[in-house]
């Protein structure tokens, strides 16, 4: 197997692939056009990225490219919409930087509380400011608003409860029952958090139904002088909403991301957004601790050598949880060659697609039982077609 890998990750996660006899291909600067010429020429079956970005003519560069691993929790920098459409399998390594991001958070937090940046800012600029910077409120008894609550959100709130914060959560998955397991407080809504709220942190994950969830309308619900802290994507936040509010609610915001980031790891900035006194601005580092990246880089491998040894892809995301099929055909058969091969034919006579398929073996490898779903519209004559098949015992249809 030849794996490119078109980013920075650890010598371990590149020595154990090479140990397994992977053939790697280290382009750690590859991005853009030079991440599809990588791709053209390489031609690999595996791509392996961090925060590069693949976009369709970068999928489309290699013929042989079956699965693309992203070394990290989210994956809104691979088009998995064209990966998909293309038979790819997209994965990524979910929970490996929780801890990380969670203690920036916290870090963000504290720094919101006791102006940690413009304590040190003034310091080295030769001012001593103790009147000003001697106002902290402090973080005990007050209360936390968390905004998605999976591994990252939970391990924020068992670190602010450690602190003596109350804590309210509201994600799409949350019931009472499990709020009340990790000692968290229900909301049913995201507003219901802003209003309840001193100081809320946003944990979900990058998508369409997430997209500007953090709006104008919630900046509106929380209240006035709160934290606010992102460490998750900015395209969950609408940034003018929050720019806004900065201005009309004296919110105060610490981001360690948000739109219009740069791509290259140095350079310069030119962001309205960094240059607002109420705005502390870390660079996208939320995930960036030796022990995270060396936790993420074994994960990776792990995906790569199992998709290896044996076509599974763990962690895949792009695998659909529902498929279009219609009904299931059941067939007991005997464990003979061709026998599902003549099945097929028939569905396909008429005009079945398969969506989905397992065929298992009865112990002694003397018969069999297929499950295959379809779509299509169900045919009495070609079940009976298929049961009256060589070696084939008993067929069943069901309507899904």
């Amino acid at each position: 197997m030849k794996v490119l890998v078109a980013d920075k990750l650890s010598d371990s996660f590149l020595q154990r692939l090479s140990d397994a006899g992977v053939d790697v291909i280290a382009e750690p600067k590859a991005t853009g056009e030079s991440l599809v010429e990588a791709l053209d020429n390489n031609n690999p079956g595996v791509l392996v990225v961090r925060s590069t970005k693949v976009p369709d003519a970068a999928l489309s560069a290699a013929p042989a490219l079956e699965l693309v691993v992203r070394a990290g929790a989210g994956y809104d920098n691979v088009d998995v919409t064209a990966a998909s459409a293309k038979g790819i399998f997209v994965a990524n390594c979910p929970g490996k930087n929780a801890t990380a991001v969670a203690e920036l958070t916290l870090g963000l937090i504290l720094s919101l509380d006791r102006f940690l940046p413009d304590n040190v800012a003034d310091a080295r600029s030769g001012v001593w400011n103790k009147a000003r910077y001697a106002k902290a409120q402090g973080l005990k008894g007050r209360t936390l608003g968390l905004i998605g609550l999976g591994n990252i959100g939970t391990e924020v709130a068992e670190r602010a409860i450690a602190f003596g914060m109350r804590v309210v959560a509201w994600s799409r998955s949350l019931t009472p029952a499990r709020a009340k397991k990790l000692g968290v407080e229900y909301a049913a809504t995201p507003l219901e958090v802003a209003q309840t709220a001193d100081i809320v942190s946003v944990h979900v994950s990058a998508n369409p139904e997430t997209r500007g969830l953090i709006n104008k309308e919630f900046f509106g619900a929380m209240q006035e002088g709160a934290y606010f802290v992102n460490t998750t994507r900015s395209s969950v936040v609408d940034e003018s909403a929050l720019l806004a509010a900065l201005d009309a609610k004296s919110i105060r915001a610490a981001l360690d991301v948000f739109e219009g980031e740069p791509a290259a790891k140095d350079g310069s900035l030119e962001a309205a957004i960094a240059r607002h006194p109420a705005v502390y601005l870390s660079h996208h580092i939320g995930a960036s601790t030796a022990q995270a990246q060396e936790a993420i880089a074994a994960e990776a491998a792990r995906v790569v050598l199992e998709f290896k040894d044996s076509g599974e892809v763990p962690n895949c995301v792009n695998i659909a949880e529902h498929t279009p099929a219609t009904h299931q055909i059941t067939i007991r058969h005997l464990d003979r060659v061709g026998v599902l091969a003549r099945v097929l034919n028939e569905m396909s006579k008429a005009g079945w697609n398969v969506q989905e398929m397992e065929n298992l073996v009865f112990e002694g490898a003397v018969a069999a039982c297929a499950r295959i779903r379809f779509d299509g519209q169900p045919d009495q004559s070609a079940v009976d077609r298929i049961g009256t098949l060589d070696d084939v015992l008993a067929v069943t249809l069901i309507r899904l």
